[in-house]
């Protein structure tokens, strides 16, 4: 199949078009239109330095229902330890910085570039993009961030300083979504640590339809935060909640 080049027009080819790699089209900007397009479309953008900007819709495609969240003996035992606050949307430029910095296996540099960093940013701006992050001792140790449209959140990208520090980031944030009643989280491509989750593999036909219907729900815009709830648990709040983009 063709891999498109993308010009000034706002507009994606359709991702049933896609090369066997989930590679759809080149070039592009990322502008918050654009990039909140690509996600709504289930295109998400995969930048490498020096190189145009790849977008990409694979198939199959690696989904986490929250309802169906996984979580091993061992870190049941530590998050009842208790040994990180978990917060979101408190330090998102952070997060962001630490996973571009992030070391990863079999992977020289980053695919979050500079300009795809600044564009998250933006989002954040907007009230699109989220972090959970994990803290220890007023040190910030592990986390995560995405973009958040309708009923879905899709998955970005993590890292961790400390043990178990973003799995625990991504408990709570899973079950604040949950509590949401969030119906996706999209992790685009799998891998074991997903797996090991609940994440499961969809056919990309699959994924886009619920895609579609989970988009009709509002989106949840502003700044994410926990807040005490009674018995000492935490109950999800969010500053403002808006219509569908």
């Amino acid at each position: 199949m063709a891999v498109y080049r993308l010009g000034a027009q706002l507009a994606f080819p359709s991702p049933d078009e896609a090369e066997a790699s989930g590679l759809l089209a080149i070039g592009g900007d990322l502008t918050p239109e654009r990039l909140l397009l690509a996600y709504s479309l289930g295109i998400f953008p995969w930048p490498l330095v020096e190189q145009p900007l790849l977008w990409f819709s694979p198939d199959p495609r690696m989904v986490l229902r929250p309802a169906e969240l996984r979580i091993s003996h061992s870190l049941r035992k530590t998050l009842r330890q208790q040994r990180y606050e978990v917060r979101l949307d408190s330090a998102f430029s952070d997060v962001l910085r630490r996973c571009a910095e992030a070391p990863r296996r079999g992977e020289v540099g980053t695919w979050i570039t500079p300009a795809l960093a600044q564009a998250y940013r933006r989002l954040h701006e907007l009230g699109f993009a989220h972090s959970a992050e994990a803290w220890r001792d007023g040190e910030l140790v592990g986390g995560l961030y995405g973009v958040s449209l309708g009923g879905v959140f899709f998955g970005e990208s993590m890292f961790a300083d400390q043990p178990d520090a973003s799995k625990v980031a991504f408990v709570t944030l899973m079950q604040t979504l949950e509590a949401w009643q969030f119906d996706l989280v999209d992790c685009q491509v799998h891998t074991e640590h997903l797996a090991r989750f609940g994440a499961t593999e969809w056919t990309r036909a699959r994924f886009l339809a619920t895609l579609a219907e989970s988009l009709t729900k509002p989106s949840r815009r502003g700044r994410w935060r926990l807040e005490p709830a009674p018995h000492g648990s935490c109950a999800p709040s969010t500053s403002d909640t808006i219509g569908s983009t």
